[in-house]
């Protein structure tokens, strides 16, 4: 088994694509049953976003298999996803998995939401029961290195993500938005972040539209809005200058017609429209019309891209860290592997301390000495415990194998002193230089 991350993101794969390959979340408990039942994965996560769909894996299975299963839980060709698809095993898949949750493979670079993302993904997994010690020990790390990232570097620093770069997107249409109102479709955290952006430039008028008023009004009070649903979108449209939706819809929420009908109703008032929501809640078509500036996500590049070079500096700590977080889970995982063995060796030394114990109970019932008794307890337990190992080091040592013996000491804490206060000479272990084939046989 080895860890694994698979899937395809905002460098890899164009938005018509992503858009085919995204998992809604009402939907990602069923893929994760059937991603462990149908590709053979021990241990699964999926993480679906805006920018990426990847799916975290504990598995043997081949990438064809993984290839063959998101093909089949998606609307895109296996050449299509052969394509844009990317897999990273062991270190190279926890290395990606640190990049993301700290914001460093994000379309924006630093972008703080992604790990509260991969967050409900990993909580999604454990409910879904989807979730073992291994993903388990690997998000931990990537969540800790994330926090170190956040904390240590100067990558979170200012406020930059998709949601301020759509908000400085729009100041590009409306250099002053004081004066303008926005229609905020959807209530999620991309749109909760938007909100709050908008506010601070002034923005005049804020409507939040959601498929469940009672989140919309939440939203909307915070910042003095007004909260519709979204059947009442065609309504509202016409007072927007601003259009932002960011929804789980899988189906298209604004069509060219309603549109037309706003803009006829505005008398052609220019609208800034931006549809971060993958699938898209803007139809495509709406971006031929006059007097609309329709952006999607894949848009944002050029702002994002000014904003990478400021964060370029931080990044390179960011990594350096990723690599410390790296060989820090890599050691862990070397110490895991002796614990089989040192539960082997204590449960008997367990054994051999009862066997003796029942020993000396037996010796004082018939009337042995208490110290007697407690004397030959500590001689059998002794004797008992150092049988097999120093068996095997003398035999060790009569082979030739001084690694071996090397490798007794550090075990038994024994310096090259002890060593020579038993002995009286010194061993030719004590100097790494000496060559033991050469040394006097009196002092093996």
């Amino acid at each position: 088994m080895t860890l694994l991350a698979f899937g395809i993101n905002h460098t890899t794969a164009p938005l018509h694509i992503r858009e085919r390959v995204a998992f809604a979340p009402d939907a990602a408990v069923a893929a994760l049953l059937a991603l462990k039942s149908q590709a053979g994965a021990d241990e699964a996560v999926i993480l679906s976003t805006c920018n990426r769909t990847e799916l975290y894996l504990h598995s043997q299975q081949e990438p064809s298999v993984l290839l063959d299963w998101l093909v089949g839980h998606s609307s895109v060709s296996k050449d299509e996803l052969a394509e844009c698809h990317y897999l990273y095993a062991g270190d190279q898949a926890l290395r990606h998995m640190m990049k993301v949750a700290g914001g460093l493979d994000s379309l924006v670079l630093g972008e703080p939401q992604i790990l509260g993302q991969m967050k409900s993904a990993y909580a999604t997994s454990e409910e879904a029961g989807a979730l073992g010690a291994h993903l388990r020990r690997a998000f931990q790390q990537a969540f800790a290195v994330a926090k170190q990232v956040r904390t240590q570097t100067a990558i979170g620093q200012n406020p930059v993500s998709v949601a301020y770069t759509a908000v400085t997107l729009a100041q590009r249409i409306f250099s002053d938005l004081k004066q303008d109102t926005a229609l905020l479709i959807g209530a999620g955290e991309t749109i909760e972040l938007v909100a709050q952006h908008l506010a601070e430039q002034g923005i005049k008028h804020i409507i939040v539209a959601n498929r469940t008023l009672g989140r919309a009004q939440k939203l909307a009070e915070r910042f003095g809005g007004e909260a519709v649903l979204l059947a009442d979108i065609p309504a509202c449209l016409p007072r927007a200058d601003i259009v932002i939706s960011s929804t789980a819809s899988q189906l298209p929420l604004l069509g060219k017609g309603a549109v037309e009908t706003a803009l006829k109703k505005r008398k052609h008032k220019p609208m800034f429209m931006l549809d971060i929501a993958v699938p898209r809640d803007i139809e495509e078509q709406v971006g031929e019309l006059d007097d609309v500036y329709l952006y999607t996500v894949d848009d944002l590049h050029v702002v994002i891209e000014q904003n990478k070079k400021s964060r370029a500096e931080a990044a390179d700590d960011a990594l350096g860290i990723i690599e410390q977080g790296i060989a820090a889970f890599s050691r862990e995982l070397r110490a895991m592997d002796a614990v089989d063995t040192i539960k082997a060796y204590r449960s008997k030394a367990d054994e051999l301390r009862t066997q003796e114990l029942e020993k000396a109970l037996k010796l004082l019932q018939s009337g042995a000495e208490p110290d007697k008794a407690l004397a030959q307890l500590a001689r059998n337990l002794t004797n008992k415990l150092l049988h097999a190992p120093t068996t095997a080091l003398r035999e060790a040592s009569a082979n030739g194998e001084y690694e071996t013996v090397r490798i007794a000491h550090r075990l038994f804490a024994i310096t090259e002193d002890d060593i020579e206060q038993q002995s009286g000479v010194v061993s030719p272990l004590n100097n790494a230089t000496t060559d033991p084939h050469n040394a006097d046989e009196s002092e093996t």
